[in-house]
């Protein structure tokens, strides 16, 4: 079997190919348009970058770079109040588990009322649902500052807008992982007569629970980084320690703050990997 060259076609036969197949052949049009549409990218990116005065980096290099430097230099070590520190730290860590947890457990139930295949009254379910929109469609922070208003300075306002943040967004997570479970286990627990309750608990739990619990794992984690910024508006913790340091200039102080906070998401996320790998079968690599 020998391979035909392009020299074996003719002019017409090449012809009639590119009339078929127009759009396998470029075009004067298609190039420009092509071309068009590269210019238009680089010149919105290159308006973007002088509307918002990136230019000003280059000017402001000297005191960026002395702002920077007096991250790494830390003095008068021994004069800082680390007791503060560290109780600001737990602060953090017991908002993001106690919002996270308290969420969880709301999702847990509402995720049943938005679930398709478990709440029937469609009415029903598409109030809850939009309902479950406002909660998830506001920043967490703008939560934080509507519960500092009501509440109050401290670490509560913070709880409660973890909680009411993770809440909306978990009840959606938990409802799409509800209406993709195996309906024969679901069929097969009905049949033995069981009510609605004894259906959830042996019919729905054992297929959702890993995932409900990877995922209350994962807010955790996003939840103790949250904390940390809820604090600066005064929702309590570490935060509202970084915003004083940055306040007074005490920028070492601000590095060894965060460096903190770094060192214990990385525990949270080396827990959080053990606790999946132990109780929902992720072995570690």
């Amino acid at each position: 079997m020998t391979t035909p060259s392009f020299a074996s076609f003719s002019q017409a036969e090449i012809d009639a190919v590119r009339r078929d197949h127009s759009s396998a052949f470029p075009t004067l049009r298609s190039d420009v348009v092509f071309w068009g549409i590269w210019a238009a990218v680089i010149a919105y990116v290159v308006g973007s970058l002088w509307f918002f005065e990136v230019y000003k980096l280059f000017s402001a290099s000297d005191r960026a770079w002395r702002l920077l430097s007096s991250f790494f230099v830390w003095r008068d070590m021994d004069e800082w109040m680390y007791g503060q520190i560290y109780v600001g730290i737990g602060q953090t860590i017991g908002m993001a588990f106690l919002g996270t947890f308290l969420g969880s457990c709301a999702a847990l139930g509402i995720g049943f009322l938005g679930a398709r295949n478990t709440m029937p009254f469609g009415f029903l379910r598409q109030v809850v649902r939009r309902v479950l929109d406002v909660f998830r469609g506001v920043d967490q922070l703008v939560w934080g500052l509507v519960f500092v208003r009501a509440v109050g300075l401290g670490p509560l306002a913070g709880v409660l807008a973890i909680f009411i943040s993770d809440m909306g967004t978990l009840s959606k997570l938990y409802a799409e992982a509800i209406e993709n479970i195996d309906r024969k286990q679901v069929e097969g627990v009905r049949s033995t007569g069981a009510g609605p309750l004894k259906t959830i608990r042996y019919g729905y739990l054992p297929q959702v629970m890993p995932v409900f619990i990877s995922q209350s794992l994962y807010f955790f984690e996003s939840s103790t980084r949250s904390a940390t910024i809820l604090g600066i508006v005064g929702a309590g913790g570490i935060g509202m320690i970084i915003i004083e340091r940055f306040r007074a200039g005490l920028y070492d102080q601000v590095a060894f703050v965060v460096l903190n906070v770094l060192i214990v998401i990385a525990i949270i996320d080396w827990a959080s990997r053990l606790i999946r790998a132990r109780y929902i079968g992720q072995a570690a690599h």
